[in-house]
């Protein structure tokens, strides 16, 4: 008996994923629950386990290929190891008769419907879908074709010719020393995302500086107890974090975001902590994290930071942030200028603790100073509330006692 691999739900506005790799090929043993196949989405990586025992006798989706909700990415004869086995050769012939009502969807291919999402954007700013070139299976226009279409002035077909020379020809001496690799769905999603909030939002940056003695020699103080009572390193995130969230209570705007002609204020706080890994820049959330403690706010992170490094970040962990920090520092990053993470208003750029001399009281002295960077979006939050929100953070970290004490 043949049980099929399909794509399973992918979480909310997940519409398709790009097969990534195969860990089985035609003809091995698998078993129930085993890892099949990853699929690379906009947002995580997911993999795909074995639904039953036996042999994988089929792959139907190829690495690379864009894939919808459902589809078929292969077959597995169930059934003992050793009879299984012995009849997957003889299955593998068998595989052209799934092929079969290929012909049946090709009709569909001119006429394939838009995804919901890509239609409904399409219909709120006029744009006729059969006016935009669709990049999803055989053709599909999805959200990211409309929302391309709307950056070019819906001249979507125009356009179409710049790919003919998107770069310079390599010499013949150079072009062997070259290698071309396809970005990953997410590496897309990522530039994509970029560039929309560039050219959607009026993004400005403000910075300041922060005198982290306090809150180092706090640290200092209290690491070895703190670590041994709560099970979790006492970091600088959890100082930032809930000096952030002081910080957007008394400045909603920085914790807003536009819908349309809509500004929509949250009365919570889910912080996005951004978090590189070798497959890309990821922002899971810490949900509500206006209600928690510094030492709640580090495990959370520690839980996040490890789910995105071992590919085991949910949907659910990745979705609804409000406001974005990003560390820099940890890269040795004295200064930048982030980008939002639409559509957020908001996002803290921290960088590397570095020892400078500074005047206080009259006195030249040494103390680690961190350079802070918020940029947000000017259509919504006004430079006075920018400033103000920077220079907040600024008081609770030069003043720990306050965030202890919610002041």
């Amino acid at each position: 008996m043949a049980t099929e691999i399909r794509v399973p739900t992918l979480g909310e506005s997940v519409s398709e994923a790009t097969i990534g790799t195969w860990f089985k090929k035609v003809g091995d043993v698998v078993k129930a629950d085993e890892p099949l196949v990853e699929l690379e989405t906009d947002k995580v990586t997911v993999e795909v386990p074995s639904p039953v025992s036996g042999v994988l006798t089929e792959i139907v989706a190829q690495n690379g290929e864009t894939v919808g909700l459902g589809a078929l990415l292969g077959q597995i004869a169930e059934g003992a190891a050793g009879s299984a086995g012995a009849s997957a050769p003889a299955a593998a012939p068998a595989a052209p008769a799934p092929a079969a009502p290929a012909p049946v969807a090709a009709p569909a291919s001119p006429s394939m419907p838009a995804a919901p999402a890509a239609a409904k954007l399409a219909a709120d700013n006029n744009i006729a879908t059969a006016d935009v070139d669709g990049s999803g299976k055989r053709g599909q226009v999805l959200k990211g074709d409309v929302l391309a279409a709307i950056a070019k002035g819906v001249a979507a077909p125009a356009p179409a010719a710049a790919p003919a020379a998107p770069r310079a020809a390599s010499s013949a001496a150079d072009a062997p020393r070259e290698e071309r690799v396809k970005m990953t769905r997410l590496r897309q999603t990522i530039a994509k995302r970029l560039k929309d909030a560039q050219n959607t939002a009026a993004m400005l940056t403000t910075y300041n500086e922060v005198d982290m003695k306090a809150v180092m020699d706090l640290r200092n103080r209290y690491k070895d107890i703190f670590e041994k009572k709560h099970g979790v390193k006492l970091g600088f995130m959890g100082f930032f974090t809930k000096a952030v969230t002081h910080a957007l209570k008394e400045l909603p705007a920085v914790n807003a975001e536009i819908d349309g002609t809509d500004i929509i204020y949250k009365n919570y706080c889910h912080v996005g902590v951004a978090v590189g890994t070798d497959k890309g820049l990821v922002v899971p959330v810490v949900r509500d994290a206006d209600q928690m403690s510094i030492a709640e706010i580090e495990k959370e992170i520690g839980r996040l930071g490890k789910a995105a490094r071992d590919g085991q970040l949910s949907m659910a962990d990745m979705q609804g942030g409000t406001f974005t920090i990003s560390n820099g520092g940890v890269y040795g990053s004295l200064m930048s200028s982030p980008i939002l993470n639409a559509p957020q208003s908001g996002i803290l750029g921290m960088h590397k603790i570095q020892e400078r001399p500074v005047a206080i009281g009259g006195q030249v002295v040494i103390r680690p100073m961190m350079y802070l960077a918020l940029s947000y979006d000017h259509r919504i939050v006004d430079g006075k509330e920018a400033v103000t929100f920077l220079v907040r953070v600024k008081e609770s970290l030069e003043d720990p006692e306050r965030l202890v004490l919610d002041l």
